[in-house]
């Protein structure tokens, strides 16, 4: 293995490396829920594809909101849909039933804390069940086009590897990215690394050779294997 003398990342970088990941991210397949945001312009069903899409692979989500979507549309839709007809529709994502029954009760904690109406903060949508900061972070990116910063296991993989930052948890990346990303990057930030991450930075044997960023990046190298843990 051969290991080549390569930059780490500074803040100075973010606007090339930025634009770098843009073009990647515009010749890969966007992330499902970025579609979802395009194809319904609906912050609610960003919100029902995020939930999900947790621990399931895109092309099974994209099959179960096609299915959902035809049927649910709004929080009283979900109301009203029985509880099996429910599961059957969004079956075999992960963790299905537990879904099923968090959907469920989310019209009526809309009710009770928010008037019905979904709202358009990370905090206030914390407090909805099923949904964390990944989630909240991106219903506010996609769904209101809003700046925020949602870190999956993409983004917080990718930026400790570029050396941008130095962090142990996805919560401490959104943290320490909220105090040196410039705003204006916050939307589409997100994107950008999840296609990437799903493309090429992979969590082992990251596609190196030809990296469009491998200039700016700690980890790079010529051989198949990473050798660090991130």
């Amino acid at each position: 293995m051969i290991e080549i003398n390569v930059l780490t990342m500074t803040l100075s970088d973010i606007p090339v490396v930025n634009r770098l990941l843009k073009k990647a991210f515009n010749r890969a397949k966007a992330p499902i829920i970025d579609l979802v945001a395009v194809q319904t312009r609906d912050p609610f069903r960003v919100l029902l594809g995020t939930i999900l899409s947790a621990r399931t692979k895109d092309a099974c989500t994209a099959a179960a909101c096609a299915r959902l979507f035809s049927r649910v549309t709004t929080p009283e839709d979900l109301r009203s849909i029985p509880e099996e007809d429910l599961q059957r529709l969004i079956y075999p994502v992960g963790f299905f039933r537990a879904k099923t029954r968090h959907l469920k009760v989310l019209p009526g904690v809309l009710d009770a804390k928010f008037g019905g109406i979904l709202p358009s903060t990370v905090e206030e949508l914390c407090e909805l069940p099923r949904v964390g900061r990944k989630t909240a972070n991106l219903v506010v990116t996609l769904g209101f086009n809003k700046p925020a910063i949602c870190v999956d296991v993409h983004v917080h993989r990718i930026t400790n590897r570029l050396g941008l930052v130095h962090t142990k948890t996805p919560y401490e990346t959104e943290m320490a990215l909220r105090q040196i990303l410039p705003v204006r990057y916050w939307i589409t930030w997100n994107s950008y690394l999840v296609a990437f991450g799903q493309t090429r930075c992979f969590p082992r044997n990251p596609d190196c050779p030809d990296c469009p960023i491998a200039a700016y990046c700690e980890l790079r190298q010529t051989g198949t294997k990473s050798t660090r843990a991130r």
